[in-house]
């Protein structure tokens, strides 16, 4: 166990590189508890929702989800989320969870002059994810919704071993998957139900070790990493999803408008180690040689670690634009010595569909 964001949570149950493979290959099973529940509801929720973040919500179907970001009047990126529309003036925003209280206050503040209740839910949820190839078909028979019609990132109501859920076809780990919301009370009675039914495919409990080099190797940005309020959404590259064309105004569009027209000062790359040496969060990115013979600080190191299913280390990197054109062989300084790295398009793994 391991303290995170105010919350005990697993790092691992036994190894998590057997934990990952496992969630590759047939599915894992995690208690992601400690995220954070918002909901918004009210005859302009939506209103609030396009004002306070930066995608287009409003336009949202009811059982749809999407994922975008709440940025600063700077454009810095305050969290990223993902927002379900559960009906038409229901809305659940996912946030992570050492921001939760500032997401919470935010939208709160943004929603001032509206009709438009915000509230930390937090407390009234637990969150269980079963993620892999296998999730459907050991998830299907203990759900009341019909997982062969829900697309991804759709959502829905119903049972999952008897106790009322909102079942949604989302994740974080590059695998399909299914995040089950509960109350508290209900959590150990799905998770033993899931993992009675799952271990015979192969699930086993998965810990934050895991997840990370799953999002890891799926390009996914972790909050404190790859994004923070130091860096916009364009510098992520994900610009996408910042609309531009939804109707209104929003929080941080002039910043992030000039931002789309001047292009971003950073941008993110991935980096495949040649060697079995791990490039670390913070470690700097060189190019033109290693430390002390002339070489030039190109980048900085936001996550990296040993890939279990790639078989060597990789890392995502903050890089000067050019970098890929200019400098196609660069080095991380580990400690003093330069380890060579390739640049590697993102994601570094893709599932197959």
């Amino acid at each position: 166990m391991t303290s995170f964001a105010g919350w005990q949570m697993p790092l691992r149950y036994a190894s998590e590189t057997a934990e990952h493979l496992a969630v590759r290959s047939a599915a894992g099973l995690f208690d992601l508890s400690h995220m954070g529940e918002i909901l918004v509801t009210g005859p302009d929720a939506g209103a609030a929702l396009d004002y306070a973040l930066v995608g287009n919500l409003g336009s949202l179907a009811p059982g749809r989800a999407r994922y975008t970001m709440i940025c600063a009047a700077d454009g810095g990126v305050l969290d990223d989320l993902v927002v379900y529309r559960q009906g038409e003036q229901e809305f659940l925003v996912i946030a992570n969870a050492a921001n939760t209280e500032t997401v919470y206050r935010s939208l709160g503040s943004r929603s001032e002059g509206l009709v438009a209740e915000v509230a930390d839910a937090t407390g009234d949820y637990a969150l269980i994810a079963v993620q892999g190839p296998a999730a459907a078909a050991i998830l299907g028979p203990l759900a009341s919704v019909d997982l062969s019609v829900m697309k991804y990132y759709t959502g829905a109501f119903g049972d999952v071993a008897g106790r009322p859920s909102w079942v949604a076809r989302t994740g974080y780990t590059g695998e399909d998957g299914f995040e089950v919301f509960c109350r508290p009370g209900d959590a150990v009675w799905i998770w033993e139900a899931l993992a009675g039914a799952g271990t015979p495919a192969g699930l086993v409990p998965a810990g934050l070790a895991a997840r990370d080099t799953l999002r890891l190797e799926a390009g996914m940005p972790l909050y404190g990493n790859e994004l923070g309020p130091d860096v916009t959404p364009f510098e992520a590259g994900l610009g996408r999803v910042v609309k531009f064309d939804k109707p209104g105004d929003f929080v941080g569009r002039e910043a992030l408008a000039a931002r789309a027209s001047e292009g971003p000062r950073v941008v993110l790359a991935g980096l495949t180690m040649q060697s079995r040496r791990i490039a670390r969060h913070g470690y700097p990115v060189l190019a033109d040689g290693g430390p002390g013979s002339g070489s030039r600080r190109v980048g900085t190191v936001t996550s990296g670690a040993p890939s279990p299913t790639l078989g060597v280390p990789i890392a995502m990197a903050y890089v000067e634009p050019g970098v890929s054109r200019d400098h196609p062989e660069l080095a991380v300084d580990i400690r003093g010595q330069a380890a060579p790295a390739d640049l590697t398009n993102l994601p570094f793994y893709r599932r197959s569909q």
